[in-house]
């Protein structure tokens, strides 16, 4: 009986590259739809804009990608060596950032974007949808930026 560990480690590595370079691609169209669809409510506010079927396209578009990137961190995060569960972990910057700090400042910017679309949805004035859109996807998208392991913070990641 043949062992199956090489195909089995050869369908890890693939899937774990295949998982990462998704993510990291996937990171543009998150940044790319959340910029839309702020700079779309930018100057909205006041209320006398009516919100379209296209304004909350681009906010619902900008929360798909955002929680489809976050589906992924998650499924990463489970089978990533880079997250290590050991003490050791939270003394090394690099393993701390992957263990503790990128899921947490992702899981709050996705929050705070679901809460953005959720109450727009709900609200009743059209310039408030927009003020709604723009501060929360805004917040969001800061909070994004400083959680994303950019190539110059020495993580061991790309830009792709």
């Amino acid at each position: 009986m043949e062992s199956s560990l090489p195909l089995d480690c050869f369908c890890y590595l693939y899937t774990m590259e295949i998982l990462k370079h998704a993510h990291s691609g996937l990171r543009w169209l998150v940044l790319a739809s959340l910029l839309f669809a702020i700079f779309n409510a930018l100057g909205k506010t006041n209320g006398s804009t009516p919100f379209t079927e296209k304004d909350k396209k681009l906010g619902l578009f900008a929360l798909i990608f955002t929680h489809t990137q976050f589906l992924i961190g998650l499924v990463l995060y489970s089978i990533s060596p880079k997250v290590v569960f050991s003490g050791a972990s939270m003394k090394d910057s690099v393993l701390r950032f992957f263990l503790v700090e990128h899921i947490l400042i992702m899981l709050i910017a996705v929050v705070l974007i679901t809460i953005g679309y959720s109450k727009s949805k709900k609200a009743q004035d059209n310039g408030k949808k927009f003020k709604l859109v723009l501060i929360f996807y805004l917040i969001g998208l800061v909070i994004m930026l400083a959680g994303i392991p950019w190539p110059f913070q020495n993580y061991g990641t790309s830009w792709f």
